[in-house]
């Protein structure tokens, strides 16, 4: 799942979505981000793990850290996850193996502002105004906030997912933000230019490209969101990346992995 919005819902519709997951017969749940915002994701983990047997696997979305900062949130999901064994945030954690030569891996990724028209975009983000970190920026510092924002996402995944390609014969890797332009799905095609500086982390695609070239023999999965447009792109024969379809007050299952 991704992008699935939960603070959009009234009660009826939140019970009625968590009704429908636990009809499901899988071994475990993938979640690319943006389940609410800072006020409520944490209620709204809670709940999907109240609601669910299996283990929960996630990343956080931007929409995550809305009305509050990056900091503050991270260390308020930090602390709630580390009391909840059913939940792991795959940005904090190790590599999971999910069976036999299947390894899973992940961070929250950010857009990185190095693709498409940063600069000259008309285009504004919400989170520019409802993150604290992004509030009150100029474009020349914004830009620097969000390419630090892609540095650090590579930095802490760069060594789970080699340590995972190097013991493993299939990699699953869950981030929030799509890795390549050419798989910011929008509105049924790829994003256009003044939509790819928010829509796409060039650093984290270059991470991958790198890891996938380097263990050929390693059949490499990535699960995004946030654009809200369905797609498929295969940037090589080892690697393919899922962005998940997405629509407010809709949340879904998006697909069903079988390894």
């Amino acid at each position: 799942m991704s992008d699935i919005h939960l603070n959009f819902l009234d009660e009826d519709g939140l019970q009625s979505f968590l009704s429908g997951l636990s009809s499901y017969n899988v071994d475990g749940w993938l979640i690319s981000g943006d389940i609410g915002e800072s006020a409520n994701v944490i209620h709204f983990l809670d709940l999907l793990a109240d609601a669910l047997p299996q283990p929960i696997y996630f990343v956080l979305g931007n929409h995550d850290f809305y009305g509050s900062s990056l900091s503050k949130t991270t260390c308020a999901v930090k602390k709630f996850v580390k009391n909840n064994k059913q939940l792991t945030w795959l940005t904090w954690s190790e590599v999971q193996n999910l069976s036999s030569g299947v390894a899973l891996v992940g961070d929250d990724g950010w857009y990185d502002a190095r693709l498409g028209n940063a600069f000259e975009t008309p285009i504004k983000l919400n989170d520019f105004f409802v993150i604290q970190e992004l509030c009150g920026l100029n474009r020349q510092h914004l830009v620097n906030k969000l390419k630090q924002l892609g540095d650090e996402s590579v930095f802490r995944l760069k060594p789970k997912l080699f340590v995972a390609a190097e013991n493993n014969s299939k990699v699953i890797v869950v981030t929030h933000v799509p890795p390549f332009s050419e798989a910011a799905w929008h509105e049924g095609q790829p994003s256009t230019d003044n939509w790819l500086p928010w829509f796409s982390c060039k650093v984290m695609g270059d991470l991958l490209l790198n890891c996938a070239e380097a263990f050929p023999n390693v059949d490499f999965l990535v699960i995004c969101g946030h654009t809200h447009g369905d797609g498929e792109y295969h940037p090589c024969s080892n690697l393919e990346v899922l962005t998940a379809e997405a629509d407010y007050y809709v949340p879904r299952v998006d697909s069903i992995l079988e390894v």
